[in-house]
């Protein structure tokens, strides 16, 4: 087997087409590289002089009545995770800051799509770009004909009468065509992680998250390689067997995760944003109104409230009810936010299932998702994102309407919480999930790869019985 490899991968080195795919790849990779750090330090600082001037901004403002503050409202920003510099996933066109403010949950805005031009449609060159369409191609090109050249050549003659054992011969020439696949990669992914590891002010990095999405790509390279020496085993030549592997490769990359996109879409549809608001609308309206004491809610709010403290009025009252029933408020506001957006976040979900059901018709679709939740650029960690948003939004009313509620007076009009108040609203942190959360919420994908792998090589060990 070691005699098969040294001469397969001699006869690699000597390949013109090998060296010029490579040079090709690392160009790009080089490029992507460059331009990927050039627009992570750039976001980072944003996101870091952002974060500084809102909060600078909110702890200066001048003393004012509390809920003209809530109003005047804050931005609660997503970090910029150091990964994003190797796999871009969804960030561009999620936004990366959501407005916070009293009575409405607002979507994330200013998303790096919108600030580009149209030619961004056409893609972006990134590092993930090149491992998940180019590499899979250089495998193709360097295994294509791994059999159908013996029998070209007529070697295969040569190989028997030597008495070599059909298995070792194909796992030989299996191994040959991973090896040269698998020390580009390595080199590919130490370069990516001494480069961030040198970078400053750099955001939730840690080697576990860059090794496993190495031990990833590198099964997902596996996955390529054993069924393109799979199919240079049951072609008649090497023509057919890279034309057949080229269309297995836009069927795994384009054809299949269209489909799948359509299928998913098509089966979970999400309402428009007109339905949305209105269904919002409406359930505000049959609900309390932290402004309105006359409506039918808020009317049995503070017959529950009287009977509680056993008092006649508010006025009785040991605080200030106006802010105790405006905080009530935004908390059957927030409830009925998070009704609606668990609804498109329910419908996200199962697009997502629905598309991840179909792994089986390409291991593009695992590697794919699992790459962005380990990069923390996937729209699940959007949706953490703003989760976090939503629920710091409510501490921060209840901040301010407690503020009314506890130090103000009942029917006192004009009172201003002071500017040193507006300093102890606790800071908005966002953490992500941590590497095992990630991995335990993707088992189905894992499964997946494992599966391409398992029958993929199962059918190789099989088809080495023809020779």
């Amino acid at each position: 087997m070691l005699n098969i490899i040294f001469k397969e991968l001699k006869e690699l080195i000597r390949d013109g087409r090998f060296k010029i795919a490579i040079i090709i790849s690392c160009i790009l990779l080089i490029i992507a590289t460059v331009t990927g750090i050039n627009q992570y330090q750039k976001s980072n600082q944003q996101y870091a002089e952002s974060v500084d001037k809102e909060r600078n901004i909110w702890e200066t403002q001048d003393e004012k009545n509390p809920h003209s503050a809530a109003h005047y409202g804050t931005y609660a920003f997503k970090p910029k995770f150091a990964l994003s510099l190797f796999d871009y996933g969804v960030t561009k066109y999620t936004g990366n800051s959501i407005f916070l403010e009293a009575h409405n949950r607002n979507e994330a805005s200013f998303s790096e799509a919108s600030d580009q031009t149209s030619l961004t449609r056409f893609g972006t060159l990134s590092i993930n770009f090149v491992l998940i369409y180019l590499f899979p191609l250089i495998i193709i090109l360097i295994g294509y004909n791994t059999y159908t050249k013996e029998l070209e050549h007529q070697t295969i003659l040569l190989l028997k009468s030597q008495g070599i054992q059909s298995i070792k011969l194909v796992l030989g020439k299996w191994l040959a065509t991973f090896t040269p696949i698998f020390i580009l990669t390595s080199i590919v992914f130490l370069f990516i992680g001494l480069t961030l590891s040198n970078l400053n002010n750099l955001t939730f990095f840690n080697w576990y998250s860059l090794l496993t999405l190495f031990a990833i790509y590198l099964f997902y390279y596996l996955i390529i390689t054993t069924i393109t020496v799979l199919v240079s085993l049951w072609s008649k030549s090497s023509g057919k067997s890279l034309v057949i592997s080229l269309v297995i490769w836009i069927v795994f990359c384009f054809i299949t995760p269209k489909i799948a996109t359509n299928i998913a879409n098509d089966k979970h549809p999400y309402p428009s944003k007109l339905e949305f608001s209105e269904r919002i609308t409406k359930d505000k309206k049959e609900g309390l109104d932290g402004h309105n004491p006359w409506n039918k809610a808020a009317k049995k709010l503070e017959e529950e409230t009287l009977k509680e403290y056993g008092v006649d009025s508010i006025s009785q009252l040991p605080f200030n009810y106006a802010g105790y029933r405006m905080q009530k408020g935004e908390e059957h506001e927030a409830k009925i936010y998070e009704k609606h957006y668990g609804i498109l976040k329910d419908i996200s979900v199962k697009q997502n299932n629905a598309y991840q059901n179909l792994s089986f018709l390409s291991p593009f679709i695992p590697i794919r998702f699992l790459s962005m939740e380990v990069a923390n650029t996937s729209d699940n960690l959007h949706w953490k994102f703003t989760a976090a948003a939503e629920k710091y939004r409510i501490q921060k009313q209840q901040f301010l309407n407690y503020d009314i509620k506890d130090n103000s007076k009942f029917g006192e009009r004009g009172y201003k919480m002071s500017t040193d108040k507006f300093k102890q609203l606790p800071k908005f942190n966002f953490t992500p999930p941590t590497l095992s959360e990630i991995l335990k919420e993707n088992k189905q994908n894992l499964i997946f790869l494992v599966l391409w792998f398992v029958i993929s090589f199962t059918g190789l060990i099989i088809s080495s019985k023809k020779i």
